[in-house]
């Protein structure tokens, strides 16, 4: 983990806590059995948690299968890689057959990036997909070609393209499990997610302004769906990719081949139901919790760093929720109130599942020059302390060195007249 290194922080004084908070409910509150995964008609379908990626229902994940205009999500996915959404694009001149979904602005009109994917991911039209594939490529084929290298470099094993709209052609196909994948990695980028939760917008780069309204019509039915792209075509039959969000828990669903668009919406509510009873919210960081205490340089004290958000996740039972905090163990002012300071890591089961910076509880000021010599004083004072401590220590040890050689020496003395009488005395009783 980076330490910080913000202002009036002094870097030697970095320190990491690591909080471990259990995520298992309380014994006395048993969770109820899960649900039995919900049965479906459509041909394929998969429901994976957005944060892990872990798979937690799927039918035929990996059958190759046409996807009609879920095909836009790759689509998508280059425009926001290569195109700025202030960007202003010519539209294209594009051919139509009956039935296809369209914005219907006229070809040489001036649009911007941004409201051509809203328009691609609401209204699924295929002239706006058309003109983003001629404003990164120039042409159609080489977009295609793009379109699947993009595919190989995500892992997308299922998956080729042949058109940038997603109409009906036999090298244009994907997997329950690709569309997946795909669609997690497109919601990590927060302008799609944004325009795959919107149910209307309006398209300012045009004149006069037209307010064009989702075909997705399960982001109507609950508060909860989050997105994310409709399909439709007589090879694919009704296709969509949802997501979902409730209580710390993002899912996504994916279902393919629904005879209808009222079925395609009820099989993946079913899923996303079943999903969601899966998990529990996990409240792994109260609001305003302190986290971290560092030492006040100077003027004495501690102060505390809090969290600048909650965090309630989503979790299976059995998970571990583990929050690491890193934070500086000594501050020096001024430091302002609610200054960042420091970061939370919450990981379940080892996987980063957020981050939350620290902040500042209250200010504090800079050190005045009392406090400074004051601080010195004392420092001053601790080091002549130890200094004195050192001397009569070493004085202590000197005098019980002399002592021992004064005494070594008086018994040497001693034993040396000792051995001078004897041989006196045997001395004079050998003349007597």
């Amino acid at each position: 983990m980076t330490p910080l290194r913000p202002p009036g922080v002094r870097a030697a004084g970095l320190l990491a806590v690591l909080v471990v908070l259990l995520c298992a409910a309380p014994a006395a509150a048993k969770p109820a059995a899960p649900p039995a995964p919900p049965n479906l008609d459509a041909r394929a379908w998969i429901l994976i948690d957005a944060r892990t990626g872990d798979v937690l229902d799927a039918h035929a994940p990996a059958r190759e299968l046409p996807i009609a205009s879920t095909t836009k999500l790759m689509t998508a996915h280059l425009a926001l890689e290569q195109l700025r959404l202030s960007k202003r694009v010519v539209m294209a001149p594009y051919s139509a057959i009956p039935g296809e979904s369209l914005l219907g602005i006229q070809a040489g009109t001036r649009i911007s990036v941004h409201d051509l994917l809203y328009s691609l991911i609401l209204e699924s039209a295929n002239d706006s997909a058309y003109t983003l594939s001629r404003a990164i490529a120039h042409s159609e084929p080489r977009f295609v070609g793009e379109m699947n290298r993009a595919a190989a470099a995500l892992g997308l094993a299922d998956t080729h393209y042949e058109n940038p709209i997603g109409l009906d052609a036999a090298g244009n196909y994907s997997s329950a499990r690709d569309l997946a994948t795909l669609s997690r990695d497109l919601l990590h980028n927060r302008v799609f997610a944004r325009i795959a939760d919107t149910t209307k917008t309006v398209l300012h780069s045009l004149h006069p302004p037209p307010t064009i309204y989702t075909r997705n019509t399960l982001l109507l039915r609950e508060p909860w769906v989050t997105g994310v792209k409709t399909g439709h075509t007589l090879g694919a039959g009704y296709v969509l990719v949802g997501s979902a969000r409730k209580a710390g828990t993002d899912l996504i669903s994916v279902v393919l081949g629904a005879d209808s668009e009222t079925e395609r919406d009820l099989d993946s509510l079913r899923l996303l139901d079943y999903g969601f009873a899966q998990y529990r919210p996990h409240r792994a960081i109260r609001p305003r919790e302190q986290l971290a205490q560092p030492s006040i340089r100077y003027s004495g004290g501690m102060l505390p760093l809090v969290a600048s958000r909650p965090v309630v996740l989503g979790t299976r039972r059995g998970q571990q929720v583990l929050v690491s905090v890193q934070a500086p163990g000594e501050v020096t002012g001024p430091l302002p109130r609610g200054r960042r300071l420091g970061r939370a890591t919450v990981t379940v089961d080892g996987r980063q599942a957020a981050v939350v910076p620290l902040l500042t509880s209250r200010s504090i000021p800079a050190a005045s020059t009392f406090d400074k010599l004051r601080s010195n004083a004392i420092l001053v004072a601790a080091l002549l302390v130890a200094l004195l401590f050192v001397i009569l220590l070493v004085t202590v040890l000197l005098r019980r060195r002399r002592s021992g050689d004064r005494r070594s020496e008086e018994e040497t003395r001693a034993i040396r007249d000792r051995r001078q009488r004897m041989r006196d005395g045997q001395n004079q009783g050998g003349t007597g």
